[in-house]
């Protein structure tokens, strides 16, 4: 596997997605669990000085102390547990040497398997004091996930999902990443559908009870535009502004959705 987003380009139709069993939820939600651990540790963890390695030797040590393997470890040739991707980088960054400093944000990007599934979460978080511009493009971009997520229940649509992140985004001034989107997750990270986060992105695929996707904003305060960095991993901003990136494994319900990565006693959802 690798920890990557599907590249841009329109969900196919309805076959191959699969609705998940309440057993294989079950699964889910334990590996969702982990998932949350680690990134509740890493919020503690995350201070200017810290080198990005260190906040992948804490989660690959609490994804392992819960009886979990990291999703995204080894998987093509990816080396570590999570994805750590400061100011301009948008998602898959390497963790290394690189020492955060005071005023980054960072995004971390972690995914646990429990008893044959995944579940994939992330959180952009600040280091020490960050300017309030910042920290408004890290709000917004968490209140696009949760406008997504409020749409992610039975007989709504992917497209509607992928509106509301959009609205939320460009009414606030940022930009939506087009050239990738989140995606479907169960017993393989990267399942069907493609879940874009811009509405002619997406298609009327129609949402059912039982389906688990992997919501997750990727927004930039300049152009959506993105390169990739000669380590064949790291996307970051073509115009050198910041980006945020927010997700949760969610699976969706007749009445909204559960939020598997959710921290303890917020579990619910739209």
């Amino acid at each position: 596997m690798r920890p990557r987003l599907r590249e841009r380009g329109h969900p196919g139709p309805a076959t191959g997605i699969s609705v998940k069993t309440d057993a294989q939820i079950a699964a889910m939600r334990r590996a969702g669990k982990v998932v949350a651990a680690v990134l509740g540790a890493l919020q503690a963890v995350v201070a200017p000085g810290v080198e990005t390695a260190e906040l992948d030797r804490v989660a690959e040590d609490i994804i392992r102390s819960h009886g979990a393997r990291p999703s995204f470890k080894g998987y093509n040739g990816f080396p570590a547990s999570v994805c750590t991707s400061v100011n301009d980088e948008v998602v898959h960054g390497l963790p290394g040497r690189r020492v955060l400093r005071e005023g980054d944000i960072v995004g971390i990007d972690v995914g646990a398997m429990v008893d044959g599934f995944h579940a994939d979460a992330a959180a952009t978080f600040a280091v020490g004091e960050i300017a309030p511009a910042t920290r408004r493009l890290v709000q917004v971009t968490k209140q696009a996930l949760e406008d997504g997520i409020a749409q992610a229940r039975a007989g709504r649509t992917l497209r509607e999902l992928a509106r509301a992140i959009e609205a939320r985004v460009v009414a606030s001034g940022y930009s939506v990443v087009r050239e990738l989107v989140g995606h479907g997750i169960g017993a393989a990270m990267h399942e069907p559908p493609q879940v874009p986060n811009y509405a002619a992105g997406a298609n009327a695929l129609k949402l059912r009870a039982g389906m688990t996707l992997a919501i997750e904003p990727m927004v930039n305060e300049g152009g959506c535009e993105i390169t990739k960095d000669t380590d064949g991993w790291t996307f970051r901003t073509r115009d050198g502004g910041l980006s945020a990136h927010w997700e949760h494994t969610v699976a969706v319900g007749e009445d909204g959705a559960e939020i598997m990565t959710a921290p303890e006693g917020a579990g619910g959802g739209g």
